[in-house]
């Protein structure tokens, strides 16, 4: 990650002094840039999200009947927000049907760290771990929204912290290549991808678990 980060800080604070000729340079860059954070990607979702997917399939054939056996949402904050890390995944198959881009909380961030830090307390500002039902649609001041439950001690005051999941104009429908913007805690989507979402929560004749892990 260490040569992302290099990559990254050239981008953003030496973008401005190349001059025209030096186009070809910062193309070059920025493809390397792409090319790095899709292998950091890669390792996450080959050694990572399998495991996670396991721990959902546990969990919902616990419940029964009461979840989606179908689909679920599994969400990696170990992956920076500039890159995709939300993932609508098949229960049976284990595929990723979509992926987006998810803001943390604002009160996540750890200064002068690339870390995150997690909490359940309320006026926090944190993104809490752990499974969440997602529970019936609203009309929030962010249009079609969906309240989230927590599952576990670790964030089993969502509901109390208005913790949910909706969409907002500041988070990009494309990877970046600087961190995103932050919200007060909730799963915060792009406004597209958020509509695309729409059909697939709303199609699952059973809630669906959405997990966030770090």
């Amino acid at each position: 990650m260490t040569k992302l980060y290099f990559i990254v800080s050239l981008l953003i604070g030496g973008a401005c002094t190349f001059s025209q000729s030096s186009k070809s340079q910062l193309n070059s860059i920025e493809a390397e840039a792409a090319s790095v954070a899709s292998d950091y990607d890669s390792l996450r979702i080959q050694h990572v999200l399998p495991r996670q997917i396991e721990a959902v399939k546990k969990y919902v054939q616990s419940r029964g009947t009461v979840y989606s056996q179908r689909k679920a949402i599994l969400v990696d904050m170990k992956i920076p927000s500039k890159y995709y890390r939300f993932f609508v995944v098949d229960l049976k198959t284990n595929e990723i049907l979509s992926k987006g881009l998810c803001a943390h909380g604002a009160g996540s961030e750890i200064p002068g760290t690339d870390s995150l830090q997690f909490s359940n307390t309320p006026n926090s500002y944190m993104t809490s771990l752990g499974m969440y039902q997602i529970g019936n649609a609203y009309q929030g001041n962010f249009g079609k929204s969906y309240k989230l439950l927590g599952l576990e001690k670790s964030n089993d005051k969502a509901l109390a912290r208005a913790i949910v999941l909706h969409r907002y104009s500041c988070v990009p429908d494309e990877e970046q290549y600087s961190p995103i913007c932050n919200s007060l805690g909730c799963a915060m989507l792009s406004e597209n991808y958020f509509e695309e979402l729409i059909p697939i929560i709303d199609g699952e004749s059973k809630p669906m678990i959405l997990k966030i892990y770090y």
